[in-house]
């Protein structure tokens, strides 16, 4: 019993930490952080905007594949990975 609450402990850590990333980049880098990030070019737009439209959706993607290696990781530590 105390395995699996480790485990799970674990992975709702590793969400929460998906999710903060997540939301700073998306929220904090699209919506708060505009303006600062408005300086800045990134292939010829605003980065601000580039963050906006094109970097929260690559951060996402990002995070599901380090979410996965992640979880492979968590599983083989925990003796629970599939066969």
């Amino acid at each position: 019993m105390e395995q699996e609450n480790a485990y799970w402990q674990s992975n709702i850590r590793l969400i929460l930490t998906c999710l903060v990333i997540w939301f700073v980049v998306s929220f904090g880098c699209g919506i708060l952080f505009v303006e600062e990030l408005n300086e800045f070019r990134l292939g010829g737009y605003k980065l601000g905007f580039w963050f906006a439209q094109q970097g929260s959706i690559y951060t996402f993607v990002g995070l599901v594949f380090w979410y996965a290696v992640q979880m492979n990781k968590l599983d083989k530590k925990h003796n629970v990975e599939e066969e």
